[in-house]
């Protein structure tokens, strides 16, 4: 099972490498964040995570997946129909 925890900004993203064991979310992902630009860091984290689930379901790389919206719950349909389930 993967855990997937959406990224709502770069600075969020940079953190969770720098400090929580087992994360690691990779410089262009950082970078397409920064992009986005601030007032639409949270609708990039959510299309990010939604790519991710969908990538690991063609991929059939995992069983399911663990949505850790870290109180923003109520992203986590907007999540689902990025990834298209």
């Amino acid at each position: 099972m993967a855990g997937i925890v959406p990224l709502k900004s770069p600075g969020m993203a940079k953190f969770m490498t720098a400090n929580v064991p087992g994360i690691f979310v990779p410089d262009d992902q950082i970078e397409r964040l920064k992009a986005a630009g601030k007032g639409n860091y949270v609708q990039e984290g959510i299309k990010m995570a939604g790519e991710f689930i969908k990538q690991l379901k063609e991929e059939n790389l995992c069983d399911g997946v663990h949505i850790m919206a870290i109180g923003a719950e109520e992203n986590v349909p907007k999540i689902l129909d990025e990834a298209g389930l």
